[in-house]
């Protein structure tokens, strides 16, 4: 019975898309929209503390230090390996 009923329900409306306007805005009223909308955007941002800041510099400054003194290594490395072939062929 409960069967039934679920058949005889009638099917639930469709729901309308809302249409967008498709006319294109001018030249200078698109970049107003841009400004307004980026400053909307911008109201979001959550900063960060001088003292977060200060933090994310130095970990950020260690990580490219470290980084270069090992590509440096490598180009060491690499520089003897070619010497030391050029030696053995010449």
């Amino acid at each position: 019975m409960a069967e039934e009923k679920k058949m005889n329900a009638a099917p639930a409306k469709a729901v309308t898309a809302v249409k967008k306007d498709d006319t294109k805005l001018g030249f200078f009223k698109r970049i107003a929209k841009w400004f307004r909308e980026m400053r909307s955007e911008l109201k979001k941002v959550v900063w960060p503390t001088p003292k977060q800041l200060l933090n994310n510099t130095v970990v950020s400054v260690v990580v490219m230090l470290i980084s270069a003194l090992g590509v440096w290594g490598f180009d060491q490395i690499a520089q003897l390996l070619v010497k030391g072939l050029l030696a053995l062929k010449g």
